[in-house]
């Protein structure tokens, strides 16, 4: 039998220890049927054949920890994101409202938390910009906002506000009144609720977008870490609809305190909807839980006070009795728990939470997920092979970029902030690894998140040896960090992440061998195209494509 696809002029790299490089693969109906010189032999006159033009087929890319329609919608509104100072983004602020006056709500994603000493934003700058309508600019993390006063004013927040459960109000200086800062999502849920919600067919295509990004990226598998109730809608009109997805996703449904009980009968019945509308493609089997902040903003819960705020252990969004049974009944209605966490408080309370869950619920194979783990006691290390948890870590955040030397580490103190980012020692200790973006919070190529794994450097090079180069992990195990370890946690290690005969060819095409490439130059390297189960959803080259018997 002829082969539909035979890959060949290149390197194959399958991601299997026993047979990593292969020179050719072949696809049939979807999955790889064959490998080197079987592969060239499965050629026909209707097969295409794919010249890799030396460059490397690998499997493709997942990402375990990401917000496609969230990062969409923020595509469309003030491009505050890479702006250099407090100055240029009021001045993008102000030339975006001029050219949008019929816009209420005036809203922007992305920008540097560090642009402001201790990261306080005033009001007042913004005020220059929009007097009259409310602004509202969300940090690259997106767990601060800057808002002017128009903003603060219609959110009721005054100088008599206390701070809400789960958020901080900045004060200025010698004043209770509100600086224009709010940390958390108790202080930011009363700005963003009155933010006009986006349109149903608005979201779909934002998340269009964002999906398109991700398979230029070389990525056919996401975790959507943060669904709220009508998102499911919206996924599910993307895939069904013209013209599709060009990936597979996992939904995880936001479960926050108040009211929890309340919301997992919906989440039982929007999983049911989601998986039988897109079969295949879709699943619905996570529930996505906020331990606690960022370090950045001293909300990230920590065992040992700030260093910088002595009085403060960050804010904790559950109490750990509470998180514990939330968990639990969440894993007892078949869902996988996907738990933020970022301090080692935050860490311990989620690992708690999960140990909760598996003493009253019995062992099974369940695989939570705690996702960031920026902060792990020494005494916490290995409670996450114990309990089975994937530790979904961000490998472009482990370098010592602005965010890490002006915020996080004057906040903790050198001696916490020599063990951040533990990703050899979390491998080394038996846990399972995989890797993600946090996209719109970081960059979404994987390839970027690759290249700082294996460098712990800034794209120029520093430190010289890497940031904490004990932590450092190879090539090989950083791909598959973004492969089978992806492939892992979506419980579907024996449908995707490796190239062997009989799985699903998701596949990725680099215009050269990444274990021939400077480390330092992986985050460069291109993407030339991506195949999900042998359909093409991503070509940047010029068509080298032909049919066997026309060559």
């Amino acid at each position: 039998m002829h082969a539909d696809i035979v890959f060949t002029g290149g390197t194959v790299r399958t991601g299997a220890a026993d047979a990593p490089v292969h020179d050719a693969l072949a696809v049939t109906g979807g999955r790889i049927t064959a490998l080197g010189a079987p592969a060239l032999a499965a050629r026909g006159p209707r097969t295409t054949v794919v010249d890799l033009a030396g460059g490397a087929l690998l499997p493709a890319f997942g990402d375990g920890h990401v917000h496609p329609v969230m990062g969409g919608l923020g595509l469309a509104g003030v491009p505050v994101r890479d702006r250099g100072s407090v100055e240029e983004i009021v001045e993008t602020v102000r030339a975006w409202a001029a050219e949008h006056p019929e816009t209420e709500w005036i809203t922007g994603d992305g920008f540097d938390p560090w642009l402001a000493p201790d990261g306080r934003f005033d009001a007042r700058r913004l005020d220059a910009a929009v007097p009259d309508r409310p602004v509202v600019l969300r940090t690259m993390d997106h767990h601060t906002a800057w808002v002017n006063s128009e903003a603060l004013r219609r959110a009721g927040y005054t100088a008599c506000t206390p701070d809400p459960t789960g958020g901080e109000i900045l004060r200025r200086d010698g004043s209770s009144e509100p600086l224009g800062t709010l940390r958390e999502f108790g202080a930011l849920g009363p700005v963003l609720a009155l933010i006009p919600t986006a349109s149903h067919e608005a979201q779909v295509a934002a998340l269009r977008e964002a999906a398109a990004r991700f398979a230029a990226a070389g990525v056919t598998w996401v975790q959507d870490a943060w669904v709220e109730p009508h998102q499911a809608d919206v996924w599910v009109t993307a895939a069904t609809t013209e013209p599709g997805l060009p990936l597979r996703a996992d939904l995880a449904f936001v479960l926050e305190p108040d009211g929890w009980r309340e919301r997992l009968l919906r989440f039982t019945a929007d999983r049911e909807k989601v998986e039988s509308s897109a079969p295949g493609l879709l699943t619905a089997r996570s529930v996505k839980f906020f331990a606690d902040g960022v370090i950045e903003s001293g909300t990230a819960a920590l065992l040992e006070p700030y260093t910088d705020c002595p009085h403060s252990h960050g804010i904790a969004n559950w109490t750990p009795g509470e998180l514990a049974e939330a968990v639990t009944a969440v894993d007892a209605l078949g869902f996988r728990a996907h738990l933020h966490a970022i301090g080692d408080g935050g860490v311990r309370t989620a690992l708690d939470a999960i140990e909760a869950a598996v003493g009253a619920n019995g062992a099974r194979d369940r695989r939570p997920v705690i996702a960031h783990a920026q902060l792990i006691d020494p005494t916490d290390l290995a409670r996450f092979a114990a309990l089975g948890v994937v530790a979904n870590l961000q490998p472009l955040w482990a370098q010592p970029d602005p965010l890490m030397t002006e915020l996080t580490l004057p906040r903790i103190g050198p001696e916490r902030g020599g063990r951040q980012y533990q990703i050899a020692a979390l491998l080394g200790s038996g846990a399972r690894l995989s890797f993600g973006s946090d996209w719109p919070v970081t960059a979404h190529e994987p390839l970027r998140g690759i290249a700082t794994a294996v460098t712990r450097q800034t794209p120029e090079g520093v430190p010289e040896g890497g940031w904490l180069p004990e932590e450092r992990i190879d090539l090989d195990t950083a791909l598959a960090a973004y492969s089978a370890g992806c492939a892992h946690q979506a419980f579907e290690e024996k449908e995707w992440g490796a190239l062997r005969p009989g799985m699903r060819a998701d596949l990725v095409h680099l215009a050269a061998d990444p274990a021939e490439t400077a480390p330092a130059d992986l985050a460069r390297l291109p993407v030339l195209g991506t195949w999900l189960a042998g359909r093409r959803t991503h070509d940047a080259t010029t068509p080298r494509s032909t049919r066997a018997g026309r060559r």
